[in-house]
This record gives C-alpha cells, sequence and structure tokens, in this order.
C-alpha cells in the first residue's frame, strides 16, 4: 500500500511539475524577484537536483551533503532543464518499480559529514525531502511566472489563466 502511494503521488507531482518546467522563459533565467531569492534558472536547476535527491533516496541509504557541491551553476536553457527532468524522470521510476515495500521501510540518513540531519524510514524521507520539497520548490516557481505574467498551468485545479480562456 505504501508503494502505491508513493508511486500515484510521485506521478502527478512529477507530471505537474513539468507542466511548470515547460513555462519557463530563457529571457528571464537570470530574473528574481528578490535579492535574497534564487533566480529563475537557480529555482528550475534546484527543481532538477531535488529530483537528483529523490532517486539517491532510493538508490542509497544516506545521502552526506558535505560531498556534493552547495550551489550548481544554473541551467541557462529550459531545453537543458526539460531533457535533465525527464531523463531523471526514468530514472526514478526505474527505481521506483524495483522498489518494494521493505526497501521502503529501511533506515535513509540526511547527514552533513558527522552531523545527521534526519534519520527516518525511506518511505518517510522519500516523501517529506523528495516530493514535499519539489513541491515547495515548484509553487516558488509558480509565483515567479505569475510576477513575469507567463501564464501559470494549474496544479491541482485549473489556475486563474486557464479558467480565463
Amino acid at each position: 500500500m505504501v508503494k502505491q502511494l508513493i508511486v500515484g503521488d510521485t506521478t502527478n507531482e512529477l507530471a505537474t511539475t513539468r507542466r511548470i518546467l515547460e513555462r519557463l522563459s530563457e529571457e528571464h533565467m537570470s530574473w528574481k524577484p528578490h535579492e535574497k531569492s534564487m533566480t529563475l534558472g537557480e529555482l528550475a536547476t534546484h527543481l532538477i537536483n531535488v529530483l537528483n535527491w529523490q532517486i539517491a533516496i532510493l538508490q542509497y541509504s544516506e545521502f552526506d551533503l558535505s560531498t556534493v557541491p552547495l550551489r550548481r551553476k544554473p541551467l541557462e536553457k529550459q531545453s537543458d532543464v526539460l531533457d535533465e527532468f525527464d531523463a531523471n524522470i526514468g530514472k526514478l521510476k526505474n527505481l521506483l518499480a524495483k522498489c518494494d515495500e521493505k526497501t521502503l521501510g529501511e533506515e535513509w540518513t540526511l547527514r552533513h559529514g558527522d552531523h545527521i540531519i534526519r534519520s527516518e524510514p525511506r518511505a518517510i524521507a522519500f516523501r517529506i525531502f523528495g516530493l514535499n520539497h519539489m513541491v515547495h520548490h515548484r509553487a516558488q516557481l509558480g509565483v515567479y511566472l505569475r510576477l513575469l505574467d507567463i501564464s501559470v498551468p494549474g496544479i491541482y485545479g485549473p489556475s486563474a489563466d486557464e479558467e480565463a480562456q
């Protein structure tokens, strides 16, 4: 049952995230709404990283943040974002297909060197650190699109842009 919920949620959230990424405007990739905010390109690239973390949650028993760069160079082209997103969706779907309930119940740890940030069953880590994290940043991206006057797709129902058509 846990696997069915994860697969269903993941399938829905990935499709919705892709619809947001399809709206990226290359002319605005360096735009940000506030000095403390990420640029549009950085935020889109971060969504790719969150998808990579979902893959890592299913592949490994732990993820050590001290072993990866703090910031990845942002992707500058919508096609690069979509290509990497689509390639990673394929990897994630394969891992989910092979995953069983026992694996989802195993302990997974997020650490930074010796400091343990969280340790919990893989299914919970996937849901919170993977899917919820992606949904959070996808919502930010939706706000960026709105502020740039780019049509926002519906997420859990039609958007104001879709209702206006």
